[in-house]
């Protein structure tokens, strides 16, 4: 597997330099000047290339090129603004960067409650609080039905939570929310949220899903014909926030946007935090079902809890398997080499690793993507690919 790093550009706190010490040969980023819906330019593919190439490093992801929210709907410009995508489509595979993460989640981005849950050895990590997010969605923005969407006992909770928290607390909440965290599409207040939220409010689980084949079947011939593949990222948490329909939460989704739009170029960003956030999904099984459609692999680790709260645990000490998971990655692609496959390499990356030391009070750090951290979960990620390896080589 090629151990890549997820780079936020030239005005990252971590440093090409950094990342190649680190041990990672491939670069995950995104023109993020770039505004959602418009054309990525040759030129700037080039140019941000060209900075990755002169640091000894392979630019081998797109994190993401983002979706706009009117092709999720279908709605006002979405044509033109498939257009474009497909231009972009057209100029990365120009360019010869020939593997792009999406997700189709609409109106937030992965979405979590606490940026600094603290863990037993004081290191920061991320957390999904359900009894707080709850507490946001009924009595802090107040969306019309919210409280039909829990059961009594979470509102219960959610009304104690509430009336305990302070001002600031509300507010640290609401912006950990809905102000858009690192590498996510967009930021909100609480009035534009609103009306985001509204826009989706009729158009259910199966008209979502309807609406991201249709996207499929107009982008995949072109990203085939780039020589592109595509990997979709799954709901970060899979299931419905703000009473939203999110469709790419299971393996039931998989297969659904898979069977969509048949291709090579239509694959699966395996991202074991997100499908392993519901006990429900199998992820050895699904990476064993969906192994040659898995173009992309976030590998990260998280503790589960009954409500459907979950906190970013160590890499290697959580509810997911990684270490199965890897072992049918690994089989995978010796499936690959033995069929002469021109993606035989996985990319991988150390995912939402926690803030420690020095970094935990850095104001420039962005939480889930601290240095130390992932370098500490690569590490030991890559301690267990050579092990795996070795074992296999009868070494």
């Amino acid at each position: 597997m090629q151990e890549t790093w997820r780079w936020f550009g030239p005005d990252d706190t971590v440093t090409l330099d950094q990342i190649r010490q680190a041990g990672a040969t491939g670069i995950v980023t995104a023109l993020d000047h770039v505004p959602t819906g418009e054309v990525w330019p040759l030129e700037d593919i080039r140019k941000r290339q060209a900075l990755i190439e002169n640091a000894g490093l392979e630019w081998s992801v797109v994190e993401s090129v983002p979706v706009h929210q009117d092709i999720k709907l279908r709605a006002d410009d979405y044509e033109r603004l498939i257009d474009n995508y497909q231009t972009s489509l057209r100029n990365l595979g120009t360019a010869g960067v020939c593997r792009v993460c999406y997700n189709f989640m609409p109106v937030v981005d992965w979405t979590r409650t606490n940026l600094r849950y603290a863990m037993p050895n004081s290191a920061h990590a991320l957390r999904f609080e359900m009894t707080d997010f709850v507490a946001y969605d009924v009595h802090v923005l107040e969306r019309e039905g919210a409280a039909e969407d829990y059961s009594p006992e979470l509102l219960t909770k959610a009304t104690e939570r509430f009336k305990a928290m302070s001002a600031d607390e509300r507010e640290i909440l609401e912006k950990n929310i809905i102000a858009g965290l690192p590498g996510g599409e967009g930021s909100y207040n609480r009035e534009s949220i609103a009306a985001a939220i509204e826009r989706f409010r009729d158009i259910g689980t199966d008209g979502m899903r309807a609406n991201l084949i249709d996207f499929l079947r107009a982008i995949v011939p072109v990203a085939e014909e780039s020589g592109v593949v595509l990997a979709i990222h799954p709901d970060d948490p899979p299931f419905s926030l703000f009473g939203l329909p999110r469709v790419v939460s299971t393996a039931d989704d998989a297969r659904a946007l898979l069977a969509g739009a048949p291709s090579p170029s239509n694959g699966l960003t395996m991202c074991a935090g997100s499908y392993g956030a519901r006990s429900d999904n199998d992820l050895v099984a699904m990476v064993k079902e969906f192994g040659d459609a898995v173009q992309f692999v976030h590998l990260r680790n998280i503790k589960r809890e009954p409500d459907g709260s979950f906190y970013e645990s160590e890499h290697l000490d959580g509810d997911n398997d990684i270490v199965g998971i890897i072992n049918a990655l690994l089989d995978e692609e010796a499936a690959r080499e033995r069929a002469g496959s021109h993606f035989k390499q996985i990319p991988m990356r150390p995912d939402h690793g926690h803030t420690m030391g020095d970094e935990r009070d850095d104001p420039r750090v962005r939480p889930g993507y601290s240095y130390a951290g992932r370098m500490r979960g690569l590490a030991e990620l890559r301690g267990v690919i050579h092990t795996l390896e070795s074992l296999r080589n009868g070494s």
